[in-house]
């Protein structure tokens, strides 16, 4: 049988560009939270190759699980009723999320790509 975990990557075999890029800044009282798919070298986004969502997970210090944060999907990749790649409008794989932490831990982001299955990242706080 085979594990979740065992089906999510951490390194392109290419280059970086399906391995979520996170950022993080204190912005306030929060911290303002970046995923970017193909921060560095720019990801298809067309109808037959995408990435299709992001997660953001926050695991707090000293804690089993992790909270989820957000999931967003990215529907517009080109298609219309005219067929494949013919709308112009795209859905750039990219999230921001303000949050509040009352203690450190970890930022978790995992993508999918339509061919090239899940992909993960982690940053601490």
């Amino acid at each position: 049988m085979t594990k979740i975990e065992e089906l999510y990557q951490t390194e392109d075999w290419k280059t970086e560009k399906h391995v979520p890029a996170i950022e993080t800044k204190e912005v306030g009282e929060g911290i303002k939270v970046k995923a970017t798919v193909g921060k560095e070298i720019s990801h298809p986004n067309e109808t037959e190759h995408h990435i299709r969502w992001i997660e953001l997970y926050f695991k707090p210090e000293g804690e089993e699980y992790p909270i989820q944060l957000g999931k967003y999907e990215f529907t517009s990749h080109g298609e219309s009723a005219k067929g494949p790649d013919t709308s112009g409008i795209l859905a750039e794989p990219k999230v921001v999320a303000t949050i509040k932490a009352e203690k450190p831990g970890t930022i978790i982001a995992n993508s999918y790509c339509n061919i090239h299955g899940l992909w993960t990242n982690e940053k601490e706080l």
